[in-house]
């Protein structure tokens, strides 16, 4: 985690001090060894310890769920970086420092912080700093912790939204959306803080559950707190009905920027959500859960029927993540090991899927940039065979499809939410899940059985980084998915939170 935002920091002396016309590759090389270096930090102290601890004076707890969702967060991160870096897809990078003026001797992309050829190479500090906020948000022992770890993951990403080449009003309105939302959602959050220190007298997870434990102060703080505290939580993880940022940030946003958001922000949003309940609220869970069960019943639903009325792809997937968050919030309130190693794996499992489907949606262009719009990928099998076979498989692995990591991700989130008396619940996931299919196949039947347009739009040849993020994404789906242990086993047996 210093190791992340040492390398932000450092990406920012690179802004400043750098020339121009060195800052991309400057930025591109930093940035890809500070999640090498934070890499094998992580992999020397996971085979010395595993042993549940806290640190930084009892504000960060490091145990088996923290560690798992770190290197995942870490993997994901590696990939939506190359997927940011790449200049071959949209020539000069998907970012952009200005329009095309032709006033006083200033041409697109020259000026001002943007790199020759038009990028905007602050963009690699930002993805630093909100990757270091994600992994604080995830480890964090106490609730003000949380909080200051949520606005430095949301603030970058906030600017991140903003900063695409092409279609910037559309960019610019979601990033205003998303900054309106988010800091209406964090303010819900800080409330309930405030309120759940007014009864437990602490910010401290462990403190609030012996306070729900056994306190005779109003449990009316207690309810109320909690209540605006989760709304908090549920919008960073786009839990429907909280989900109205996500269709218009995800469409509009950069695509390489969206893949980072809808992989390592759900990781991040859902991993602080289980801890929050499973150490601070256990409890009091017969208070919540129904509140939950409702929530999630919501947000299944809104994200399979309504991501059967979009036309456009980013959108689409943007619905499914929606639905895809109900599903992981079935596994999020089943307060057993097997939810918490379930969800966990389900979260590793969707946020490669989705890089990479993110990564495939870039290499498919009109003449005004991506080609966005379902009607024209019809007959995308007939230009390029090889993107759409790797595309159906990625909507294959979302719609749980067996012999994919969307399968078992769901598999063992269903089966943890039966064994604690959830059942009820499943079958409205399981429908879900079945309605939710319907627009995946779509698309491949779209690919495959309709006739291209003679002015449809070309796929672009991927270079190396585009290439390795998407190969990445493919081979963890199929891995997942053919020899699920291999993350299951790190995952399950001993997952315990530290004290």
């Amino acid at each position: 985690m210093l190791v992340v935002f040492a390398g932000a920091c450092l990406g920012v002396l690179v802004e400043a001090f750098f020339p121009r016309h060195v800052r991309w590759s400057s930025q591109v090389v930093l940035s890809l060894l500070t999640i090498g270096a934070a890499g094998v930090t992580f992999g020397w102290y996971v085979g010395r310890s595993t042993d549940p601890v806290t640190t930084l004076s009892g504000t960060i707890a490091i145990d088996r769920p923290t560690l798992f969702l770190w290197g995942t967060l870490l993997a994901l991160a590696l990939g939506a970086v190359l997927l940011i870096a790449d200049r071959s897809v949209e020539p000069g990078g998907s970012f952009v420092g200005h329009t095309a003026v032709a006033r006083g001797g200033v041409r697109e992309g020259v000026g001002d912080g943007a790199a020759p050829g038009g990028m905007r190479t602050e963009i690699f500090p930002l993805t630093l700093f909100a990757l270091g906020g994600m992994m604080v948000f995830c480890a964090a022992n106490d609730l003000l912790t949380m909080f200051v770890a949520l606005e430095v993951l949301s603030l970058p990403l906030y600017l991140m939204c903003g900063l695409a080449r092409r279609r910037r009003l559309l960019s610019q309105e979601a990033a205003v959306k998303y900054f309106l939302l988010g800091a209406f959602a964090s303010a819900f959050f800080l409330y309930g803080l405030a309120l759940l220190y007014g009864y437990a007298s602490s910010v401290k997870l462990s403190a609030i559950a012996e306070a729900t434990a056994g306190n005779d102060r109003s449990d009316t703080l207690l309810y109320v707190g909690l209540g605006l505290l989760v709304v908090g939580l549920l919008f960073k993880g786009s839990v429907g009905p909280f989900h109205t940022w996500t269709p218009d940030v995800y469409q509009g946003a950069p695509t390489p920027v969206t893949a980072f958001m809808a992989a390592c922000t759900k990781v991040a949003a859902f991993g602080g959500i289980v801890r929050v309940l499973n150490v601070a609220f256990k409890a009091s869970s017969w208070e919540w859960r129904g509140v939950l069960w409702a929530v999630a019943i919501v947000s299944m639903v809104v994200g399979a029927v309504l991501g059967l009325t979009q036309t456009d792809i980013k959108r689409m997937i943007a619905y499914s993540s929606v639905a895809h968050a109900g599903f992981l919030l079935v596994g999020s309130i089943a307060l057993t090991e097997q939810g918490r190693s379930g969800t966990l794996f389900y979260l590793l499992a969707y946020g490669f899927t989705t890089l990479a489907a993110f990564g495939v949606i870039s290499l498919v262009r009109a003449g005004d940039g991506e080609a966005t719009h379902l009607s024209q990928w019809a007959g995308l099998a007939k230009r390029s065979p090889l993107t759409a076979l790797v595309f159906t498989f990625l909507l294959l692995a979302l719609a749980g499809i067996p012999l994919t990591s969307g399968f078992v991700g769901k598999f063992v989130v269903f089966t943890a939410a039966v064994e604690d008396g959830m059942a009820p619940l499943v079958v409205v996931a399981v429908l879900a899940s079945a309605v939710a299919a319907f627009f995946y196949l779509r698309v491949v039947v779209l690919m495959y059985f309709s006739e291209p347009a003679s002015d449809g739009p070309t796929v672009t040849v991927p270079g190396v980084f585009t290439t390795v993020a998407i190969t990445l994404g493919v081979l963890v789906t199929l891995l997942l998915g053919v020899y699920p242990a291999v993350a299951l086993d790190w995952a399950g047996p001993g997952l315990a939170f530290a004290p």
